[in-house]
């Protein structure tokens, strides 16, 4: 398996951020980005999102958490054979995930090629 310390798979994380396009960037409105190790189910999923689509919610309101997308690091590591390969499964993640927040569903963003 892939060995990358987690201080260096977050600033990997952080790059590929930095690599999308600005108008997907636009509209994320309190969410934060996460890396964890694995999912508490120990399923092999590389992202998940959760919180409420823009297509599901109305404006926040005061103290609302905030939405969150998670890459789980070591389900990534496990999933590539090579660095390039794992940054670029990092962006394709982020912006799988990315899409559930505008309300895109699992079926579209298949046709679309991001997951």
């Amino acid at each position: 398996m892939l060995d990358v310390p987690p201080e260096e798979f977050e600033a990997l994380v952080a790059e590929g951020l930095d690599s999308l396009h600005d108008d997907m960037m636009e509209q994320l409105d309190n969410v934060i980005f996460l890396v964890e190790d694995e999912p508490e189910d120990g399923s092999a999923i590389l992202g998940s999102y959760e919180g409420f689509s823009l297509a599901e919610r109305e404006a926040y309101g005061f103290g609302e958490e905030p939405d969150r997308i998670i890459l789980f690091r070591k389900n990534l590591l496990a999933h590539c054979e090579d660095r390039d390969t794992l940054v670029a499964e990092i962006r394709i993640t982020l912006v799988h995930e990315i899409a559930h927040f505008y309300g895109i569903s699992e079926e579209r963003i298949h046709e679309l090629g991001w997951g």
